[in-house]
Order: C-alpha cells, then structure tokens, then sequence
C-alpha cells in the first residue's frame, strides 16, 4: 500500500503540481508532431521514386526465376540456348525441332518422352490384348516366342494416338467413355512428369552428349496440364531453365490444321469437365442418345475444331506471361539455326517495345 501511495503521490507530482515538467511534455508532443509531418511529407514526395525501384526489382527477380531477356543482345551473346516451344498440335513444333537437330540442337519430345517412358507399358500392353484374341499369335506369345513393341518415333506418334483413341462405337474402333476417360488420366499424369523433366535432359543433354543448345518439342495438350502460375510445378521447371516461345496459329491456319489432323491424328487430351461437357454437347448436335452409337472419328475431328477454340486464348496468355510469341506464317520461313534465332531476336524485341 505504501508503493502504491508513494506511486500516486509522484504521479500527482509531475502531473498536477510540477506545471514546468508538464509544459516540457506539451513541447515534446509538438516536436514529435512537426517531426511526424515532415516525414509524412518526405514520404508523399519520394513514393514516385518508391514504386519506380519496387518495380525494376520485380523485373529483375522475374528474369532470375524465368528465362526473359532485355534485348535480343542478351539472347545471342547466351552460350547455351534452350528453348521451349508450344502451341496447337500441326503448328510446326516438331518441324523446326528436327530442323533444329540437324544443327546441332538436342531435340526432346515431350510426346516421345510419354509414349517410351511413361506410357510405354500401356501402350505395349494394349497390343498384346489385341495380338492374344489371335489363337496363332496368343500361343507364341505365351511361350515367350515372339515380342511385341512399337516403333514410336518424333515423327510418327500414332502408336500413342492410337491407344488414347477416341470415345463412341466399338465396332469402329471406339472406347467406352470410362475407359477413354482413363486413358486420358493416363495421359495427364505423363505429361506433367515429361514436363518436370525438362531441366534433368537439359544436363543430361550437355554432359552426356555434349550438347549446348536445347529444343523442347510440346504437344499441344500442354495447356490442359498446367496453369499460367509461376509455382505450378511444370511452368516451374520449363520456366526456370528455358525461354518460352509460342507458335501462334492465324485464322487461315485453322482449316489447314483440321485436315493435317483428319490424315495424321496426334494425341487428344481434353481436361476432364471439358470431355464430359464436349461429349454430351456431340450428342445432343447429332441426335444421339446411347454412347455405343457416336462415330468415334467423326467425334475425334469435331473435338479437335472445338478445343483449338478453347485453347488459342489460353496459349496466348501463358505467352503473354512467360515468354514470347511467334506467328507459324513467320515459323513457317525458318531454315536453318541462324533463321530460328533471328526469330527470336525479333521476338524478345517486340516484347522489349511493350
């Protein structure tokens, strides 16, 4: 009691009955006032310059994270080029690839990378179902007397394209939707694993081989497996060790694609509410009730019409992003290595100008 009265009594003291000790507390309050408006002012002054320097951070870091350049300057005086290069499926990615290859570029496939490494399997066992309803071919094949494979190539895919096929009449060739739909799943988790491996070939291409430069050739589903998020796990690995450039397709483009892909299909991969959402819209178009009914081609055609609709915008957002654009009219004029990088000089420029 006697601290608390000694307390009080000092509280009293300095505040009630020692007026120079309050006059010297009233001054202070002003000078930290004076202060405070003064820093206030400095501040409104200087936030101009503030968010100018957050601003040239936030670039730098975004070109430590992802492949962008300044200028095309900084692109060619690079020793060791990769590129990532996407867009719809019959652009011309696997042309220039093979182009490139010829000039001593290594070129990975994503597609070839599913249908060997993570698909094989499937694919195989698929044709050994097929080889075991033939009485001749099953016997063989029990007795470990004959082997099949597939002879899947950069060029020819149709070893994958032909297991994903296509949902409708069995009779033709057609899936249950179920199982398409899990061949489909299949499908996505491949394509992410052969996208997250891009900067483990990268080495492997450098210190095995002894290549400096690196293509990686898309398949035209890589939209459907990714989002434009920087911590996306495949945007990640893709971003972080290569340049992005994507194949921008023209109105004029549209129907030549449709025909390439009616005489050579490539492998189709809708996202999953957008398979249920196209299949029961190809239904209701042609007056179909039961699944076993769709012609499984004519289905395949109109699907791949409708996606490349659903996919245009979306692959230029992720360039818009991530990386540079290209028109296919402008791919479509490479000849060589000199070619391509002059393509991207002209790229990294124009997006320098925006």
């Amino acid at each position: 009691m006697e601290a608390i009265g000694k307390k009080e009594k000092l509280t009293r003291q300095t505040g009630t009955f020692c007026p120079h000790i309050r006059d010297v507390n009233i001054q202070h309050q002003s000078n930290l006032h004076d202060a405070c408006s003064e820093l206030h002012h400095s501040l409104n002054a200087n936030l101009g310059k503030f968010f100018a320097i957050a601003k040239k951070i936030a670039r730098t870091t975004e070109r430590t994270t992802q492949m962008l350049f300044d200028d095309a300057k900084s692109f060619t005086s690079s020793p060791a080029k990769a590129v990532t290069i996407f867009g719809m499926s019959g652009v011309g990615k696997t042309r220039i690839s093979n182009l490139l290859r010829k000039n001593n570029w290594f070129h990975y496939s994503i597609d070839y990378r599913i249908g060997t490494r993570y698909m094989g399997e499937f694919i195989t066992d698929n044709l050994k179902r097929e080889a075991m309803k033939v009485e001749f071919l099953s016997t063989l094949l029990r007795s470990d007397s004959i082997d099949i494979s597939t002879n899947l190539r950069f060029e020819n895919l149709e070893p994958l394209s032909t297991y994903l096929g296509a949902p409708g009449n069995s009779d033709q060739g057609g899936l249950s939707l179920k199982e398409y739909q899990k061949r489909q799943e299949q499908h996505r988790i491949a394509e992410i694993a052969a996208l997250k491996d891009v900067p483990h070939f990268i080495e492997r291409a450098k210190n095995l081989y002894g290549y400096e430069n690196f293509i990686t050739d898309t398949g035209g589903s890589m939209i459907e497996v990714v989002t434009p998020d920087e911590n996306d796990p495949s945007i990640k690995a893709l971003t972080s060790s290569t340049l992005m450039l994507y194949i921008r397709g023209t109105d004029a483009d549209t129907d030549a694609l449709i025909e390439r892909y009616k005489n050579a299909p490539k492998p189709m991969y809708y996202r999953p509410a957008l398979l249920v959402e196209k299949w029961a819209q190809f239904k209701k178009l042609n007056q179909i009730d039961n699944d076993n009914e769709v012609d499984p081609v004519s289905f395949a055609v109109w699907g791949f019409e409708e996606i490349l609709i659903d996919r245009l915008p979306r692959y230029q957002a992720l360039a818009d992003r991530f990386g540079y654009t290209v028109d296919a009219s402008d791919l479509r004029t490479v000849r060589d290595a000199n070619d391509f990088e002059q393509l991207m000089c002209k790229a990294i420029e124009s997006r320098a100008k925006t």
